[in-house]
């Protein structure tokens, strides 16, 4: 057996551990009770979903980002990479049909994305405050996360690195649902529930308000 086989096969398991357990995750959190919010409604719970996951994502909407628009735009540019790199893994046994130009540019792409991930790493060692927030997680899911762009940029280049890659993208696969990369998955519903509870409150959208019963009450009181 090859050792490209046995990389396949590696990466073909990461992928079979990294669906069950985030199946499995998402099963769990659907089954948890959903607070109930006893406030009466201000506003539109579903304008405010619609907010967390469009104007709400933006820079300028969050605090953190608009005083750090460097590690912002890292961050973006890391993310990116991901986004690309994994689906391109899937569509590796069609790389061959890429003509040199665009195939050395993608792994151009995902070279710099892995410098940025690397980028991250000195971050978190330099500056005190992200230091201190670290822990062991963060830096091995920036770690595998980093290789794996490296590696398949890599394996864009020089096919020789083609059982690298699948090593790596398999270890990366793998340990998706077990550290803090999971949450790709939480996302959605730290995201929904932020929106719905902010949205209800017209915190963000005041104009949203809808006259609830109690409100009308206080209103002809007045």
């Amino acid at each position: 057996m090859s050792v490209l086989l046995v990389s396949k096969w590696a990466a073909l398991a990461g992928l079979v551990i990294c669906v069950a357990g985030l199946g499995l995750r998402w099963r769990r959190s659907m089954a948890r009770a959903r607070p109930r919010d006893l406030a009466p409604a201000r506003g539109s719970g579903m304008a405010g979903v619609a907010y967390a996951f469009t104007a709400g994502m933006m820079p300028w909407a969050k605090e953190s980002t608009r005083h750090h628009w460097i590690a912002y735009l890292r961050g973006i540019g890391f993310h990116v990479g991901i986004f690309i790199g994994l689906p391109l893994v899937a569509a590796n046994p069609w790389w061959g049909l890429l003509p040199n130009g665009p195939r050395l540019g993608l792994g151009t792409l995902l070279g710099l994305c892995a410098v940025l991930g690397a980028a991250g790493i000195v971050m978190r060692i330099r500056e005190p405050i992200l230091r201190t927030l670290s822990t062991a997680d963060d830096y091995v899911a920036i770690v595998l996360v980093s290789a794996f762009l490296a590696f398949e940029a890599a394996a864009l280049v020089s096919f020789a690195w083609m059982s690298v890659m699948y090593l790596a993208v398999g270890i990366l696969l793998a340990y998706i649902p077990l550290g803090k990369i999971r949450h790709c998955l939480y996302f959605f519903f730290a995201r929904a529930f932020f929106g719905q509870f902010v949205g209800r409150r017209a915190v963000i959208h005041p104009q949203l308000r809808v006259a609830s019963p109690a409100m009308r009450a206080g209103e002809a009181r007045r």
